[in-house]
């Protein structure tokens, strides 16, 4: 894992002494005078992410003093990692969580290496063994999601997509099927068919099926690898970053993932509708109506629109497997972020329960989410004349909300379901937060699936 190693006995390592802010004055006299009198005349005071080397005797680095604010912070330390010499650190301190300040250490070291060589090794922290192996899945799992996301489409596609969650699968025992191409249309995934059939790369819903026992968890992704817009096409701004719009789908994948790894009891079921939102002579058309597999006739108002038309077959077909939830990711709209920002994801649910207990878990893990309403009455600003409803409308008002109500009416009523906005993404270079990738929601979502199925 970047970043973390194990500790082991006789390994040469620096000391680092996390200090928080209110308890400041006890902890450096623990350290002795010259310490306190070092840490003074430098205006250390503990706040988050600051540090300060103690020189030894003989010049060589003693310790190094690090604060962590009030010490409930993930990401307290997350900078310390590019900006600490090189080297292997142990951490100390009273009353600190490691777990927690290891785990920001982790999401701070992550580099993505396979185009360009990082300009520099982050600092090592070592860990009990014990500390390591409960950090690990999530640390591979936030790892997994941003490698995803950073992989240009070029290597990155619905098939290549598609293979990463094969590949996971197989090592868990996990059995995988998809539908290609034409064998979409076969099958009745018509929506599907119809936002990835423009591009040179046939469009796909892949499967991976879990577990023998339990209550049954269906996990959906939206895997749009690339979205020009299609015929509506987005302006050069709206375009450049939409190699992540599969950020649902390497989200859906993580968890799944979490959840093999940690065995929970229950049955999974990933559903991974994977495509390119392309445009050529025989891209879906504005105005076009499409029957989608529940039998809802649907009217294309925009196909930048895409990704609720991709959702809404897989949403079907996971409720005809008779689930007892579903879970849903997508980089659904550009609202969600106008309403809250890049860094909170959007939660809709259609239960009180669930998503009461989605926050808190997501609280739990420092992992913030924002609970939006699925204001029914605002279904109208989806009427069609032609069609049952339309994908999306000419007002520009409640476009999260309109987008969560169309996803909900392929959801079977009596299935607790929860759809998670999210961005999947940091547009700057922040403690833990690197530019680029990002996963959101993931630690909450899978310590909601442990109190559930632990």
């Amino acid at each position: 894992m970047q970043g973390l190693i194990e500790l082991r006995r006789n390994s040469r390592t620096i000391e680092l002494i996390a200090l928080t802010a209110d308890k400041l004055d006890a902890q450096l006299k623990s350290l002795g005078a010259k310490a306190r009198r070092w840490a003074d005349a430098q205006g250390f005071k503990a706040d988050s992410g600051s540090v300060l080397s103690l020189p030894g005797d003989d010049g060589s680095v003693r310790c190094v003093l690090a604060g962590i604010g009030r010490g409930d912070d993930i990401y307290a330390l997350a900078s310390l990692p590019q900006r600490l010499p090189a080297g292997d650190y142990r951490l100390a301190g009273d009353g600190v969580d490691l777990e927690r300040i290891a785990l920001g250490w982790a999401l701070g070291s992550y580099q993505f290496s396979r185009y360009k060589k990082p300009r520099r090794a982050p600092a090592q922290l070592a860990l009990d063994a014990g500390t390591l192996a409960a950090l690990r899945p999530l640390v591979e799992a936030a790892t997994r999601v941003r490698d995803l996301i950073n992989t240009p489409t070029e290597d990155m596609g619905p098939a290549e997509l598609c293979a990463a969650m094969r590949e996971l699968g197989k090592g868990h025992g996990a059995k995988y099927r998809e539908w290609v191409g034409d064998a979409l249309l076969k099958n009745n995934f018509p929506t599907i068919h119809a936002v990835g059939r423009a591009s040179h790369r046939p469009p796909r819903l892949a499967e991976l099926s879990w577990g023998k026992k339990g209550p049954h968890v269906v996990i959906v992704g939206k895997g749009v690898c690339f979205d020009t817009g299609g015929l509506d096409l987005k302006p050069a701004d709206g375009m450049r970053w939409m190699k992540k719009d599969m950020g649902g789908a390497a989200h859906a994948i993580a968890l799944a993932g979490l959840v093999m790894q940690a065995k929970l009891n229950l049955r999974l079921t990933l559903l991974i509708p994977a495509v390119e939102n392309a445009v050529s002579g025989n891209a879906f058309r504005p105005g076009e109506v499409i029957v989608t597999r529940s039998g809802i006739s649907v009217e294309i108002d925009n196909t930048d629109a895409e990704g609720r038309l991709v959702l809404c077959d897989a949403l079907t077909y996971a409720g005809e497997l008779k689930p007892d939830l579903i879970l849903d990711f997508a980089t659904l709209t550009g609202a969600a972020r106008i309403a809250l920002g890049p860094d909170l994801p959007a939660l809709f649910s259609n239960g009180e329960n669930l998503a009461r207990e989605l926050l808190e878990a997501c609280q739990h893990w420092q992992d913030p989410l924002w609970r939006m309403p699925l204001w029914r009455p605002y279904l109208t600003m989806l009427d069609s004349y032609v069609a049952d409803m339309a994908n999306s409308g000419a007002s520009r008002h409640a476009g999260a909300v309109t987008a969560a109500l169309y996803l909900e009416r392929f959801v079977p009523d009596n299935v607790p379901w929860a759809h998670l906005d999210v961005y999947s993404w940091n547009d700057g270079d922040r403690p833990g937060k690197p530019r680029g990738g990002e996963a959101q929601g993931l630690r909450g979502y899978f310590e909601f699936l442990k109190r559930r199925y632990g």
